[in-house]
């Protein structure tokens, strides 16, 4: 069996939130006992349970991995390790791909889990999915099965990328006869199952009984959402959750230090903050405008003052944990003097639409203070998460400047769409990521480097910085993850002492 590395794809997308994001309480799910439940803070609430309809990272974060299951997923290292499918083969053209599935899985319906439901699943990406990234999967040429427990994918061509995919939302796998209302009712092979969801306020997940695999030590968890980071930090200090997943408010930490009460837990994720520029219209369809915006952010300055420090400067899309990640902060040093230059002595007036979500927020005040230093004066609008951002911003392309973390793994390739709310049209760079994509390793590895440093060069956008995964909770709780960098917040390995 061959190993194949990694995924990008013209038109993936993946906006949101911090991988961590909104919070915990409530009621007990499931009847379950204290000892038996956990509750859990996260922001940014779903808008509804359908991630092949909406975009936004707050429903796979919710479903992924614990209630939908796909053939494969990631683990903490971002390796792909297998799931529902017990191993697979990859043929020497590298074209075809044999999965081997488990046996004895149902769904929650009832419904067993076969061959059927992986071609009905992944033929359902091409005709039904409504999101931008089921381009990721359009190297697929069919999908067949041979027997209830062997499924054979056949490719276009070699893709690097496939199998990375398979490991996202797009691998989800779906029963034949449960996806007449995702928004509501989402029927998974997951460890948990939908128990509840009081809207505007928390979902309750709860042990799926028929579960194949090994069962969660946590019978139920509540996933309960907070507006704002002093309301879910009271409630952790309060009792009234277990864990705040995403801390939204850095600064705060020092409330949690006491060691006999609380824990911190802090790694690395996926998330690149991202200056979004409109390279659309004007100014900064002028590339000379979007390099003077990036010579006038000191990015150090920035995370210290609108971060408490915490994450990590990149300077590109490619986050460290990607194979062909490079340091580009050196790109575009901070000099005032360079920007104004670049400017040509022009002043302009612009709109900052932003998320309502903490870090945006924060975010924004630094760079309309940066900005006003060589000329820009930056109007900034905060717009409800995720409705109203994603239909002005994302859908509408109605702004000037945006900041907003990009979670999804491996998302470099959003920028090669045209129609993508950056609106970066450069055709060199949709060929790298081609040539990436049906290449080697080592010319996958080659090429997206090159792609990088393109994206940096043309100021497609500004890299703010990583977003880190800073997770605070309750002494006793375990196996908390050290690394956000799937999309899922996977609540199978959470137990208390």
């Amino acid at each position: 069996m061959r190993r194949i590395g990694t995924m990008i794809a013209a038109g993936g997308l993946l906006l949101a939130t911090a991988c961590g994001g909104g919070g915990g309480g409530g009621a007990q799910p499931g009847g379950a006992s204290k000892a038996e439940s956990l509750s859990v803070g996260f922001v940014a609430e779903p808008a509804n349970l359908d991630f092949t309809a909406t975009e936004g990272a707050a429903i796979p974060q919710a479903l992924l991995v614990n209630v939908y299951e796909g053939l494969v997923k990631l683990d903490q290292e971002g390796k792909i390790v297998p799931l529902l499918a017990e191993k697979w083969e990859i043929s020497e053209d590298r074209k075809t791909y044999t999965f081997t599935l488990r046996k004895g899985v149902t769904f929650t319906s009832g419904a067993p889990f076969t061959a059927d439901d992986v071609v009905f699943s992944l033929d359902r990406v091409k005709s039904d999915w409504k999101l931008k990234i089921k381009a990721q999967l359009d190297v697929i040429d069919k999908v067949e099965k041979q027997g209830d427990t062997t499924a054979v994918v056949t490719l276009k061509q070699p893709s690097n990328g496939f199998l990375y995919a398979m490991a996202t939302r797009l691998g989800a796998m779906f029963s034949r006869t449960g996806v007449a209302d995702l928004a509501n009712k989402p029927v998974g092979t997951g460890p948990y199952q939908l128990g509840g969801w009081k809207r505007g306020d928390s979902i309750q997940l709860t042990a799926n009984g028929k579960y194949w695999g090994t069962k969660p030590a946590i019978a139920g968890v509540t996933l309960k959402y907070f507006k704002d980071a002093t309301a879910m930090n009271n409630a952790l200090l309060t009792g009234g959750i277990d864990v705040i997943s995403s801390v939204q408010a850095p600064e705060s930490l020092e409330q949690f230090s006491d060691p006999n009460r609380f824990q911190t837990v802090e790694g690395t994720t996926n998330g690149e903050v991202v200056l979004s520029l409109n390279n659309g219209r004007p100014p900064f369809n002028d590339k000379k405008v979007r390099q003077a915006v990036r010579h006038a952010i000191d990015h150090k300055a920035l995370l210290d003052t609108a971060w408490a420090g915490r994450g990590e400067l990149i300077g590109s899309m490619v986050p460290p944990t990607d194979p062909w990640y490079e340091d580009r902060t050196g790109d575009y040093p901070h000099d005032v003097n360079k920007a104004k230059q670049l400017l040509g002595g022009k002043t302009y007036n612009v709109k900052m639409r932003i998320p309502n979500l903490p870090y945006a927020v924060a975010g924004a005040q630094v760079v309309k203070s940066q900005l006003a230093q060589v000329g820009i004066t930056a109007d900034i609008e905060p717009l409800e998460f995720p409705a109203r951002w994603l239909d002005v911003v994302f859908k509408q392309g109605d702004y000037d400047l945006s900041i907003i973390n990009h979670v999804e793994p491996r998302d470099i390739g959003i920028f090669a769409d045209k129609s993508y709310y950056f609106r970066y049209d450069n055709p060199e760079f949709g060929k790298l990521l081609a040539d990436a994509d049906k290449g080697t390793e080592q010319e996958q590895t080659d090429k997206l480097r090159q792609a990088a440093k393109l994206l940096s060069d043309d100021a497609a956008a500004d890299w703010l910085f990583l977003f880190p995964n800073l997770i605070v909770a309750k002494k006793d709780v375990t196996g908390l993850p050290k690394n956000a960098i799937a999309e899922s917040f996977d609540f199978t390995g959470l137990a208390k002492q």
